[in-house]
């Protein structure tokens, strides 16, 4: 049943995004057979080092979905402080709910089934949805509708925007990138172009 459910709301939410796509990132399927695996493409937030580069990822949803979050790592070569040597992405969103063991993020910052208004303002400082849409977070699945679930989603990816926007080097998923990050940008800058260069090639 759970799967079932899961199932059910990933292919709303591709329909919804595909119908109402957002700038910065694009997503499909990886396999027409699997809605619990996505393709997605970001590109590089304007005025960024990243700028120019088109980033390739899968995104994957567990069974639990939405009530467990889904994990994202880049196919395309990626040199960030918040992203392991293997691809996968590190940020709080993503990140199972529930209070940090280790202490460094607050339960609130964490994944949560839906978002509301004035959480998404608190992720991103603008408004990204008008506040009449909805008020509350809903507890079940079979609550949701179309603009409620194309949000997490979309939630995630402007996550991982804002993340190469603003590299976050206090808990870092790779210490190398943010130790050049904060001690060498010029080393840090260079590597990065390698990255965008990389992804245009493979256009």
């Amino acid at each position: 049943m759970e799967k079932n459910q899961a199932s059910l709301l990933l292919q709303q939410q591709l329909k919804h995004l595909c119908k109402n796509p957002v700038d910065g990132f694009s997503a499909g399927l990886v396999d027409e057979s699997n809605v619990f695996q996505w393709s997605v493409s970001i590109m590089g937030p304007p005025d960024t080092l990243y700028e120019g580069g088109f980033f390739n990822a899968i995104m994957t949803f567990p069974e639990q979905y939405p009530n467990l979050p889904p994990t994202v790592r880049f196919t395309s070569e990626m040199w960030h402080p918040n992203v392991y040597s293997d691809g996968k992405v590190c940020i709080s969103i993503l990140h199972h709910p529930g209070d940090d063991p280790n202490g460094y993020e607050l339960a609130s910052e964490r994944w949560t089934p839906v978002h509301t208004v004035s959480h998404l303002l608190d992720l991103f400082d603008f408004e990204l949805f008008c506040a009449s849409c909805f008020s509350s977070i809903y507890g079940s699945v079979l609550g949701y509708n179309g603009l409620l679930c194309m949000m997490q989603v979309e939630t995630i990816m402007l996550s991982i925007i804002s993340m190469l926007s603003s590299p976050n080097d206090e808990s870092p998923a790779n210490v190398e990138a943010a130790k050049e990050w904060r001690e060498n940008r010029a080393g840090f800058r260079k590597k990065v172009s390698r990255c965008v260069r990389k992804s245009q090639e493979m256009l």
